[in-house]
C-alpha cells in the first residue's frame, strides 16, 4: 500500500539537496561562525550568504533577518518583544483572531503584562479587513499582527492594504504578520508591503524544522526575549544553528527555481479534488474561493476529525485535524468562521506538496467514501 502524505501545511518532507547542504556544514564546514581562525570565517560566509539568500526571496533587506528556533519562536518574539518596546506608547494590541497559537498565545502573555487585546474576527470570506483593522486601531495601539496565510483553511490576507490601514489610523503602530503558510508560496516582498515584522520558517518548503527567521525593517526596535551571547545581534543569541540555516537557504532557493510550475500544479490539484466531492453528499467544504490552492479543509458532520483522522492513517493516508501545533484541540479557526460545533469537530486539513498525484486524491476520495458509509451513524 502507497503511502499517501497530504499533511504538508504541517511539516514538509525535506529535499535531498537542503539535507545534502546541512550533512555537509555539519562535516567539512563545520566552525562557529563567531570563530576568528579560518573554520569560523568559512562558517560565517555561509551564514551570511543564507541570510542574503533568504531575505531576497522574502523582499527584505538581509540586516534585518535574524535567525530563530522556529516560527514559534520568531512570534514570540515579534509580538512580545515588539510591544514591550513599544509600551510607553500605548498598553494594546490588535490581533486576528485565528492567528497560529503562537501569536494568540503570547498575545494572551501581553494580557498578564497590563497590555488589552482586541481580537479582529474574519469576514465571511475567511478575510481579515482593512476595514475591521482600522476600526479596531486607535491612539494606544502599539503592535497589529495579522498573517499572510491561514494555516487551516488557507485564506489569503491582503496584507499591504491591512497594513495601509493599520496606519493610517495610527502612524506608529508596528505591524507584523506571520508569513510562515505563504512564505515561497504567494506573491509578497515584505519591504513593498510596508509591514515591520514577518515570520518565516523552514520546515514548510522542504527545509528542515529547527529554524525559522524574523524579519525587522530598519528602525524598528524589538526588546530580545533570551540573553547570553553576541550573536545575531544579540537579539536572539546562543550559537546559531549553521547546518538547518545552510538547509533553509538551499530550500528557499529550490522553491524560487520551481514556484511557477509548483503553482500550477497546486491549483490543477486543488479543482480536481473539490471536483471529486463536489457530489459526495456530506461533505462540507470549509475553506473558501481565493484562498491558497495547497490548502483545502473540509467537513464530514457526524464523524469526528480524530476518528476521520485514524480511518484514512489505517489506508496510509496522512491528513491532518487542523494545525498540527494545537495537537487536537478544538479550531480556534473555524469558531471565529462562526461554523457550528458539528462543523468545526469533523474538520480535517488535506494539504498538497511537491510530491502529490492525482491518483493520491482519488485515493482519498475513495477513502473518504469508505468512512462515511461505515462510520456514519
Amino acid at each position: 500500500m502507497k503511502e499517501i502524505y497530504l499533511d504538508n501545511s504541517a511539516t514538509t518532507k525535506v529535499y535531498k539537496q537542503a539535507a545534502e547542504a546541512a550533512f555537509n556544514v555539519m562535516t567539512e564546514i563545520y566552525g562557529n561562525p563567531s570563530s576568528l581562525h579560518m573554520k569560523g570565517v568559512e562558517a560565517e560566509k555561509i551564514l551570511e550568504e543564507a541570510r542574503r539568500d533568504i531575505a531576497e526571496e522574502l523582499g527584505a533587506n538581509p540586516d534585518g533577518l535574524y535567525f530563530t528556533s522556529g516560527g514559534t519562536e520568531a512570534n514570540n518574539l515579534a509580538v512580545i518583544g515588539g510591544a514591550l518596546a513599544k509600551k510607553r506608547k500605548g498598553n494594546k494590541i490588535v490581533v486576528s483572531a485565528y492567528e497560529h497559537d503562537s501569536v494568540i498565545k503570547s498575545a494572551k502573555q501581553l494580557e498578564t503584562m497590563g497590555f488589552s487585546v482586541t481580537w479582529v474576527m474574519p469576514d465571511e470570506n475567511g478575510i481579515i479587513t482593512p476595514a475591521s483593522v482600522f476600526e479596531a486601531v486607535d491612539e494606544k495601539t502599539v503592535l497589529v499582527s495579522v498573517m499572510l496565510v491561514n494555516n487551516e483553511i488557507g485564506s489569503i490576507n491582503p496584507i499591504k492594504e491591512i497594513c495601509a490601514a493599520a496606519k493610517h489610523k495610527n502612524p506608529d503602530v508596528v505591524f507584523h504578520t506571520d508569513a510562515v503558510q505563504g512564505f515561497c508560496k504567494v506573491p509578497f516582498k515584505a519591504q513593498k508591503s510596508g509591514v515591520d515584522l514577518v515570520t518565516v520558517t523552514a520546515h514548510k518548503i522542504g527545509g528542515p524544522k529547527g529554524i525559522g527567521a524574523l524579519w525587522i525593517k530598519k528602525g524598528v526596535r524589538v526588546l530580545p526575549q533570551h540573553f547570553g551571547g553576541e550573536q545575531e545581534k544579540q537579539l536572539r543569541p546562543g550559537t546559531q544553528a549553521m547546518p538547518l540555516i545552510a538547509a533553509f537557504a538551499k530550500a528557499v532557493f529550490l522553491e524560487r527555481a520551481s514556484a511557477v510550475p509548483r503553482k500550477e500544479r497546486m491549483e490543477k490539484l486543488e479543482k480536481y479534488f473539490k471536483e471529486s466531492i463536489k457530489d459526495v453528499d456530506g461533505i462540507l467544504l470549509n475553506s473558501k474561493e481565493g484562498a491558497i490552492p495547497n490548502i483545502v479543509n473540509i467537513s464530514v458532520p457526524g464523524i469526528r476529525s480524530e476518528i476521520m483522522l485514524h480511518f484514512l492513517e489505517n489506508r496510509m493516508i496522512y491528513v491532518s485535524s487542523g494545525s498540527a501545533c494545537a495537537l487536537g484541540a478544538k479550531s480556534h479557526v473555524l469558531a471565529a468562521m462562526g461554523y457550528d460545533s458539528a462543523r468545526i469537530d469533523s474538520a480535517i486539513r488535506i494539504s498538497f506538496g511537491r510530491d502529490t498525484e492525482k491518483e493520491d486524491i482519488d485515493e482519498l476520495v475513495d477513502a473518504l467514501k469508505g468512512a462515511m458509509s461505515t462510520l456514519c451513524r
